[in-house]
């Protein structure tokens, strides 16, 4: 058994209390679970781990929702994010069980707001929302239940069209077919880099050119003709 001979709030986190016992420091504890203590009273190694076990999780837990308040998580971005603090194993499966209790991990629900965030504001192809989700530490069933209502077209044909804007014609002098071939490259790029297949890119360049150059010469999609 050991005595505690002191009980001191930090100086640099008033909600914790330093325990010291038989006169030396040995653990910290949230000020909420130091208030059942008192100077004079006896601990087993069995309580004093207990209290250092219990003080652990809700450290846990903490991190975890400081975490997740900046955006939503996977399961295994908080499992990291909880290492890296060097929380044991027990702490960061017991967070992670209240996490899931209170719907607050859900990697099924973050696959899908994950897509429709993508799809919003960052658009990418259902071949590289799938590698995101991947490395997200997402099992294959919720990645291809997230990334199966993906309209590739509907969302390159967006992105075409925003990005268009931006593309500058070429000099007058040049030939239509240089402009065509100028403006096919350029735009080409841009949907293939977010990983959109070749089929979609071809059709949706083309179906841009003839929108946004009506009284120019007009072409057909390479995969019709």
């Amino acid at each position: 058994m050991k005595k505690i001979t002191a009980l001191v709030a930090q100086k640099k986190n008033p909600d914790r209390v330093n325990v010291h016992l038989d006169g030396e420091f040995a653990f910290g504890l949230a000020r909420i679970a130091a208030a059942w203590l008192k100077v004079g009273d006896a601990l087993s190694d069995e309580k004093i781990a207990q209290l250092q076990n219990e003080d652990e999780r809700e450290r846990a837990m903490g991190q975890a929702l400081l975490f997740l308040s900046y955006r939503a998580r996977s399961e295994k971005e908080i499992r990291q994010n909880l290492k890296k603090h060097e929380y044991s194993e027990a702490a960061i499966e017991r967070t992670l069980s209240r996490l899931r209790e209170n719907r607050l991990a859900d990697d099924g629900e973050f696959a899908r707001a994950w897509v429709e965030n993508r799809s919003a504001f960052r658009p990418r192809s259902r071949r590289a929302l799938t590698m995101e989700l991947r490395q997200k530490g997402l099992d294959e069933e919720t990645v291809r239940e997230a990334v199966s209502d993906v309209d590739e077209e509907a969302l390159a044909y967006e992105t075409a069209r925003r990005w268009a804007t931006r593309l500058k014609r070429p000099a007058p002098s040049r030939s239509q077919n240089l402009e065509w071939n100028e403006f096919r490259r350029k735009l080409s790029d841009h949907l293939a880099r977010r990983g959109f297949p070749y089929p979609v890119v071809s059709s949706v360049v083309t179906r841009i050119w003839n929108e946004t150059h009506t009284e120019e010469t007009h072409y057909e999609d390479e995969d019709t003709t």
